[in-house]
């Protein structure tokens, strides 16, 4: 992948210096820690906070969509919370790429498929009358991943979505979520 610099970790045992997996072009001082096999919690958003994934046959898409990149990345998914603008993963590194490789593909394989069925994208700009040239984004940018390095924070991220607001463990049932 042109403009990624990859460097590996080293066992915890040994310190290095350069222990991060980044992006030249990434927000400076944003890194992502990747190579000791953690888990990651990770955050990602739709585009303006844009219900994107608001409806249950959207959910469903994601889904499934999630299901194909676990089976050909090779991960574990331990947890996920699909909220209509936003979601939460915890999974495992891929034994295939990296969590980076991973979210790429679900976000531009989400996207395509979106387009190509003719749905109309949410986007704050279609309430303002004005014409716009380029289609609508669903997703912001980045992603937010949290290495989870303990069993307590492990814990913590699945109760955080099985609490979170409309995960089927809430009063209010808005979302789709699981956990094995």
């Amino acid at each position: 992948m042109s403009g990624f610099v990859t460097i590996r970790l080293r066992p915890r045992s040994q310190s290095s210096s350069n222990s991060c997996v980044y992006s030249n072009g990434m927000t400076k001082g944003l890194h992502r820690y990747y190579g000791n096999h953690d888990l990651h919690f990770i955050t990602c958003s739709c585009y303006h906070r844009q219900p994107q994934l608001g409806t249950p046959e959207r959910r469903d898409l994601f889904l499934n969509i999630l299901e194909a990149a676990r089976q050909k990345y090779r991960f574990v998914v331990h947890g996920y919370v699909i909220m209509p603008e936003h979601f939460h993963l915890l999974m495992t590194e891929p034994e295939l790429g990296d969590p980076s490789v991973v979210m790429k593909v679900l976000k531009e394989r989400f996207t395509r498929k979106l387009r190509t069925e003719g749905a109309p994208l949410i986007a704050s700009f279609a309430m303002s009358g004005f014409p716009h040239p380029d289609p609508a984004p669903v997703w912001q940018k980045r992603f937010y991943d949290f290495n989870v390095w303990t069993e307590e924070k492990q814990i913590e991220k699945l109760r955080y979505m099985h609490r979170n607001p409309g995960s089927p463990a809430s009063p209010v049932l808005a979302c789709w979520g699981g956990s094995r």
